[in-house]
């Protein structure tokens, strides 16, 4: 059989143990033919065949999201300002700053998530009069993590909060002396009052939602994912807030393979939402490239336990188990997968009694069901997990709140936060992902720094070597672990005869480079289905080209998504010093001509955050 593409010369770490390790494979009808030695492979080479020689670049399958959010991400991708890894709140506020600068009337500058005050040099957040001051008539909308966002006066007016509106259940408007705002909202503990100020912002007309979502796709391909598992989400209402990407799935632009969950959308008719789901729709409905994959993450709005590590652990109300229990029972019965968010082991305590039970009445039998996150989660309650038959998807949301979970907890819990490795020893299936992009960064390559090296973004230790994961075990997590949560581990995650040929070829090699240098790789070539749908360097020219994003003024087009060192030390060439440097003062001369490297985003200085490296 003729071949439609071959790679060789590559080091593929396939994560089949049956087959580790290949140099070559032959790809046709958008999946593996052979894996193996170039000898082999070539013999599948045709008339129309493309060869792709890899010189020797470390090739790993696709990256699978096991627990994502971008359906909603990709509406308003655009428009967000990213922070993730910037590596200080001077550059973070130039960039603020830029773009309020940029951005029309009554467009926002938002900043949704992503990020902590840890990565930055400074180790704090902005203030209110900072923004203030970088954008006085410019609304800027800043999200931290799940627990405050920050308005400046412009934004204030925008949402029309005032002395006279009153705080929403679960959320504080934070006021001044004379009982103002002051532009802090503070999640105690529900966010929703973050959510709800955010929905306030203009939206992007449909056909920038289009190209929003294609310009987050080729993100996520550039970072080497090529799969994700779609949670649902609030304020992602089905089917409307689907449109688009049904849109894009009919059209065949789908660059990354999309499984979705559907997510209750009102309180106290939880039960009837997904009546009518079940009605609509069947999980494995769709193809390949989208697909449904039953309910969650949300099944019930009183089983909620809002991770913010800032605040105490919330109690879940005294009639979860009934609500629960109803819309679970309907699910089994209808042979529905589910998934449920659950960040506590108290919760998941209570939330184990309730499914335990309708296992007694109506048998799980091998339904696929899995709690998210599970961060405190205990031996016991893991094996009551496994018992039952579920998985655990896993996050590293820690790493963008580590420090407040030790501040709380203690540095001795945080040491099993998750406890992954005794879910693996369990024999529990473990998927990894990021739940970008409100609070964590979805960059798989922050997460599998994480892993590796059981470190923050912060830099703060919080594992001990029996936590850390072995390079190849967070590689199978992001992989085939990620494939049982959407019951596709027969056909993706591993570089394998007969499953979806999608792989990554990668800027350095995941399995030699220095634990800090994980963080900064990415994807040079990324297939989908044997299509090269990225492409980066010597690999640019195989890709399709890269699209302006939509509008004009989008931050996207500034700056792209993630930090790149390389590419925002040219931009920042200019002097645009707003004040002296706290190490050298305004002596930046000085400081160039040193033989300490302060042009470095790595070196010593610009981990201090010295801002004369921004110059």
């Amino acid at each position: 059989m003729s071949a439609s593409l071959i790679l060789i010369n590559g080091r593929f770490h396939t994560t089949d143990r049956a087959n580790p390790i290949a140099n070559a494979v032959a790809i046709a009808d958008e999946r593996f033919l052979e894996v193996g030695d170039a000898n082999d492979v070539m013999r599948h080479r045709g008339a129309t065949t493309d060869v792709i020689d890899l010189a020797g670049r470390t090739v790993i399958p696709g990256l699978n999201d096991s627990h994502m959010h971008l359906i909603r991400g990709g509406l308003n991708y655009n428009l967000e300002l990213r922070w993730e890894g910037v590596p200080s709140l001077a550059d973070a506020m130039r960039m603020l700053r830029e773009q309020a600068e940029r951005t029309p009337s009554p467009q926002w500058v938002r900043v949704v998530g992503g990020w902590t005050e840890f990565q930055f040099a400074e180790k704090r957040m902005p203030t209110i009069e900072e923004l203030n001051a970088a954008a006085p008539d410019t609304p800027v909308f800043v999200l931290h993590l799940y627990d405050r966002a920050l308005l400046n006066q412009a934004a204030l007016r925008a949402v029309g909060y005032t002395r006279d509106t009153p705080n929403p259940p679960g959320g504080e408007i934070v006021r001044d002396a004379a009982g103002n705002p002051t532009g802090m909202l503070i999640a105690r503990p529900n966010a929703m009052i973050l959510y709800a100020t955010l929905a306030k912002g203009p939206a992007l007309p449909l056909e920038h939602q289009v190209n929003s979502t294609r310009q987050f796709m080729r993100e996520l391909n550039r970072l080497g994912v090529t799969s994700v598992i779609d949670a649902g989400g609030g304020f992602q209402n089905f089917p409307d807030d689907y449109a688009i990407v049904d849109q894009l799935a009919r059209d065949k632009q789908l660059t990354v393979r999309i499984a979705y969950n559907l997510f209750t959308q009102n309180k106290g008719a939880e039960l009837q939402d997904f009546q009518a789901w079940t009605k609509m729709i069947k999980p494995g409905d769709g193809s390949d490239y989208y697909r449904h994959n039953g309910a969650g993450e949300m099944l019930v709005f009183s089983a909620a336990d809002f991770e913010d590590f800032l605040e105490p652990r919330p109690e879940l109300a005294a009639g979860m188990e009934d609500e629960l229990e109803k819309v679970v029972l309907h699910l089994v019965e209808q042979r529905w997968p589910f998934r449920l968010h659950a960040t506590y082991d108290e919760s998941i305590s209570r939330m184990l009694d309730v499914f335990e039970k309708v296992n007694r009445d109506i048998p799980f039998d091998g339904l696929r069901w899995m709690f998210d996150h599970a961060e405190t989660i205990t031996p016991r309650n893991i094996d009551r997990v496994r018992a039952l038959g579920g998985g655990i998807a896993i996050q590293h949301r820690m790493a963008f709140q580590g420090e407040y979970f030790v501040e709380r907890y203690g540095a001795e819990a945080a040491r099993q936060t998750p406890p992954i490795a005794r879910m693996l020893e369990a024999g529990v299936p473990v998927g990894a992902g990021t739940d970008a992009t409100r609070v964590a960064s979805y960059n798989p390559w922050t997460a599998l720094y994480w892993l590796v090296s059981g470190r923050t973004v912060g830099g703060l230790r919080l594992y001990g070597a029996d936590q850390q994961m072995p390079r190849a075990t967070a590689l199978e997590l992001w992989t085939s672990g990620s494939a049982w949560f959407s019951s596709e581990q027969h056909q993706k995650g591993r570089i394998k005869a007969g499953q979806l040929a999608d792989l990554a070829v990668l800027s350095g090699d995941f399995f030699s480079v220095a634990e800090d240098d994980i963080k900064a790789l990415e994807s040079v070539l990324t297939v989908v289905g044997g299509k090269v749908v990225y492409g980066a360097g010597d690999f640019a020219p195989l890709a399709p080209a890269p699209i302006p994003a939509l509008p004009d003024w989008s931050p996207v087009n500034a700056y792209g998504g993630h930090y790149r060192p390389a590419a925002n030390t040219r931009s920042a060439l200019p002097h645009l010093c707003a004040g002296s440097c706290g190490v050298h003062g305004h002596a930046h001369g000085i400081a160039r001509k040193s033989t300490i490297p302060v042009t470095s985003h790595t070196g010593f200085w610009g981990a201090l955050g010295c801002s004369c490296f921004a110059f």
